[in-house]
């Protein structure tokens, strides 16, 4: 089906968020960012909300890679809808899920500005 769900463009990448990606950590928040995370965060335009909630098996596409998605934290379809917010814990599952974050398996890599970020069903 490969029906995109919601899709956003980078707007600026926080200083410490290329380590924060080095570590299996990719967080994402929309415009306006908290002062607080805007240097770990990678933000982006506000968008829309998701066409539906984020599931098991559902692929986020970031800087060209595709990462699909193993367990979604029960907030974590509330938080990108209200706030462009959702943190993608990388090939870290044994770390434990937090309520608004997803693990996703896939290569790290970190994303530029002007690039776009999709959530899209497998």
């Amino acid at each position: 089906m490969n029906d995109i769900l919601w899709t956003t463009t980078i707007t600026r990448i926080g200083e410490d968020a290329k380590d924060m990606v080095d570590a299996g950590v990719l967080i994402l928040f929309g415009e306006p960012v908290p002062p607080a995370l805007a240097d770990v965060s990678v933000v982006h335009t506000p968008p829309a909300a998701p066409a539906r909630e984020i599931r098991v098996g559902d692929v986020w596409e970031v800087a060209g890679r595709e990462y699909p998605v193993e367990e979604v934290g029960e907030k974590a379809t509330e938080n990108l809808r209200e706030l462009g917010h959702v943190v993608l814990y990388l090939n870290t599952v044994d770390q434990k899920l937090l309520p608004g974050a997803v693990h996703v398996r896939g290569e790290a890599a970190v994303p530029a500005v002007g690039q776009t970020i999709r959530l899209r069903s497998a």
